[in-house]
């Protein structure tokens, strides 16, 4: 069968990729010319684990193709998925610029009976739009259904989450059109991954719905990371408590300077306008953006305080990235604490394993070292903001003949307090009461 991705951002790269691991052939399109040509020369536009290493075995073996023209990609496909951008707009709903833009090329190359399956994240009623653009928009009368078909891929491990999901959503009204994408997904089967098929409004909401909870669960624990400093209890503690039962589960349940990158910020404010456009206040979903909003002003005051002001100190960040094994800045909860820093007068100084190459241009007042010992000489503090796995087994000796003064402020809770202290550091934390000083 073959299949066509229209986007290769992300979603689409990592989409088209296993599928064609899967033996479909895919063509991925884009119109970013100069994206294509890396991307046929092999390569990759971003970090991912394991990706560059299924792209170039796939275009090797003939599964994996690039192109620019979508009309040859749409003619040759059985299914196509949409998997463009749908940025925030002003007022945070999802810009359908790019949706509507493929919908229409769609229309106009539409040569046979295709299913058309989203993979963006958009609001309930973009199946139905997509559906009357492309109507209005073919030259011949063709049958197509749309199918509703969200990701749930995690920066970091999306090749294991396609490969060994949670469960794959179908939203259609199509029986062909199911039985199309099952097909497409077979494999999946000798694991007895659990399928969900629904009505394309039901799935295209499971997205916004299992986002934002999950956004919730962070949200939550920072607020009792938070409690906990001020009573004296260990939230690590608590948040395994809580883990163990089967309801709540451990996942999600980790402290921090609050939740980035491109999923969790866009999508919150987006079921929020949804549901402001409908006539209902979602107040949960406010309050947990206000308390992602507020974690990062509060760890920029847990940084002054340590650290006894930042104007005028030369300060270390280990991690710009919004989590580990990525190369994703976009909402990284680093780059407005960073900027604040540089603000109130302090010099910063960063490393990253895959981040630096675009931090470079978003933060060009930034130096940057080349390692975690070369980032932290000279300097007043040490501030981790990314656990990458990398910052786990520093030598804390050289780090110390490095820094200026013994201080690491880890806003991930990476170290325990306790060796930390044993070592000659002032040791500053998330959430763990008496073992976090300076609170």
């Amino acid at each position: 069968m073959n299949i066509c991705v229209v986007g290769v951002g992300y979603v689409g790269l990592v989409t088209g990729a296993c599928f064609a691991e899967f033996g479909l052939k895919v063509s991925c399109v884009d119109q970013d010319a100069d994206k294509i040509r890396r991307l046929e020369a092999g390569q990759l536009p971003l970090f991912e684990p394991g990706l560059e290493e299924l792209v170039l075995k796939n275009q090797k073996e003939g599964r994996l193709a690039f192109t620019t023209d979508i009309r040859k990609a749409v003619e040759g496909a059985l299914v196509v998925f949409i998997a463009v951008g749908t940025p925030a707009a002003e007022d945070g709903s999802p810009d359908l610029t790019y949706i509507r833009e493929v919908a229409r090329s769609i229309g106009e190359t539409m040569n046979g009976y295709k299913v058309i399956a989203t993979k963006s994240t958009v609001p309930v009623g973009t199946g139905k739009l997509i559906g009357r653009i492309i109507e209005e928009h073919q030259r011949e009368r063709c049958p197509f259904d749309v199918v509703s078909n969200p990701e749930f891929l995690r920066e970091g491990s999306a090749i294991e989450d396609f490969m060994r999901p949670d469960r794959v959503v179908i939203g259609a009204s199509s029986e062909q059109a199911i039985a199309i994408l099952r097909d497409l997904y077979s494999p999946l089967f000798l694991i007895e991954t659990p399928f969900v098929i629904t009505n394309v409004e039901t799935a295209e909401m499971i997205k916004y719905a299992s986002n934002t909870f999950l956004a919730t669960k962070i949200s939550f624990i920072n607020e009792m990371a938070n409690l906990c400093e001020r009573v004296g209890a260990d939230v690590h503690v608590v948040a395994r408590g809580m883990g163990l039962d089967g309801r709540i589960g451990p996942k999600f349940l980790h402290p921090g300077p609050g939740y980035g990158g491109s999923c969790f910020p866009k999508d919150t404010q987006a079921i929020l306008q949804i549901a402001k456009e409908h006539g209902y206040e979602f107040r949960i979903v406010q309050a947990v953006i206000e308390v992602n909003d507020r974690q990062r002003a509060l760890m920029l005051e847990k940084i002054r305080k340590a650290a006894g002001g930042v104007a005028g100190k030369r300060l270390a960040v280990l991690g710009l990235t919004f989590k580990p094994n990525t190369s994703d800045l976009r909402e990284s909860p680093a780059l407005p604490i960073i900027r604040a820093l540089l603000q109130e007068g302090a010099k910063v100084r960063a490393c990253d394993p895959a981040g630096v190459e675009e931090a470079r241009r978003t933060l060009p007042e930034v130096d940057y070292g080349a390692d975690p010992y070369d980032t932290a000489t000279g300097c007043d503090a040490l501030i981790i903001l990314t656990e990458w796995n990398q910052f786990r087994n520093l030598d804390w000796q050289e780090m110390r003949r490095a820094l200026r003064q013994p201080l690491v402020i880890d806003l991930r809770n990476v170290y325990e307090p306790e060796r930390m202290r044993q070592l000659g550091f002032t040791y500053v934390c998330v959430g763990r009461g008496e073992a976090c000083p300076g609170r």
